[in-house]
């Protein structure tokens, strides 16, 4: 069991299967048939007019940045953004993008207010503001519809463009109930990982309109993330989004059933309440030595992340009596 992430989740058979049998070419040249195939799929499912097939989610994100923002522009976000906190200052170091994070509000918002005051003059003083991103889910938290056509509201007002990091939109859409368009169509660009929670084995798609994802591909190849018989890969990425989001309902209910069960542990804090997708923080009492508990769950095949809080993330490979095994373990640890 490994509850680190659900970036650890392995492909599924009949993802296998379409890899060694994926038709391919040279992705570079622009021939790879599946991976075509995956990128106008993409595109007309979420509304855009062109996708990007990409390596990874870090990679999307800032191939958007930089298709968005010039040298010396600069991208509004939220302090817990992942593009911001765990990208490795990639715009900045590779794009020369200033980032301006905000506070987030505890909902995983920002607060359009003080987005306005981060707005720069146009003055020579002064970076360009030219991208709102935002994080749907962040930290397992759901953007409510309304506030992103409130966001669209105000980046048309304010001569912006929004990009949204979708990593995990298709937990957002599932967690609301609702076709996952009805979030894309307020966005000038989204980006979609195919490998957490989808199970494919690697890969992210950045969408966008024409002009903006032929800028994308190109700086796609400028830091070295251009392909070749990527349709191997591409084969799995279609399936995630054709087989695997039904199992994301799944997910969000056995991840509300390890905060019920954590919720009931000594030393461990956890609202159950707070729990909207597949992802279970709990706050530790300073009596809880976690790093050892980590060691020990370790020696019995259990994975986690030592921290405080700790995060837990729930996926196709934990089961629900994989739950309740690791909380029973939990509990003669404590």
């Amino acid at each position: 069991m490994d509850f680190r992430s659900d970036t650890v989740t392995k492909p599924t058979e009949a993802m296998r299967k379409a890899m060694a049998e994926a038709i391919v070419g040279d992705d570079v040249y622009g021939d790879d048939p599946t991976v075509n195939d995956l990128e106008q799929w993409a595109a007309e499912r979420h509304g855009f007019e062109a996708a990007l097939f990409t390596t990874s989610g870090t990679q999307a994100n800032l191939l958007g940045l930089m298709a968005h923002c010039e040298r010396g522009d600069e991208y509004l976000c939220g302090q817990q953004a992942h593009n911001y906190k765990f990208e490795a200052g990639g715009a900045a170091v590779l794009g020369s993008i200033q980032p301006q994070p905000i506070e987030n509000n505890p909902d995983g918002t920002i607060d359009f207010a003080k987005l306005k005051a981060a707005i720069k003059p146009d003055d020579c003083h002064f970076a360009r503001t030219k991208l709102l991103s935002l994080e749907n889910t962040i930290n397992g938290k759901v953007l409510p519809l309304s506030y992103l056509a409130q966001a669209r509201e105000f980046v048309d007002a304010n001569a912006l463009s929004l990009h949204l990091d979708g990593a995990r939109v298709y937990n957002a859409a599932v967690a609301l109930n609702i076709d996952v368009k009805e979030i894309a169509q307020y966005f000038d660009s989204m980006t979609i990982c195919l490998s957490k929670g989808l199970a494919a084995p690697i890969g992210s798609l950045l969408l966008g309109n024409r002009e903006f994802i032929a800028k994308a591909r190109r700086i796609r190849k400028m830091v070295g993330g251009g392909m070749r018989q990527a349709g191997i890969l591409a084969a799995a990425g279609k399936l995630a989004l054709t087989e695997q989001v039904e199992q994301l309902k799944l997910d969000h209910s056995n991840a509300k059933l390890l905060a019920n069960q954590l919720a009931e542990l000594p030393g461990f804090s956890v609202n159950p309440e707070f729990v909207q997708t597949n992802i279970v923080f709990a706050k530790l009492d300073a009596s809880v030595d976690i790093h050892a508990i980590a060691e020990k769950l370790q020696q019995h095949g259990i994975t986690i992340s030592a921290g405080n809080p700790v995060r837990f993330v729930t996926h196709k490979d934990i089961s629900e009596q994989d739950i309740l095994t690791f909380t029973e373990k939990l509990k003669t640890l404590l």
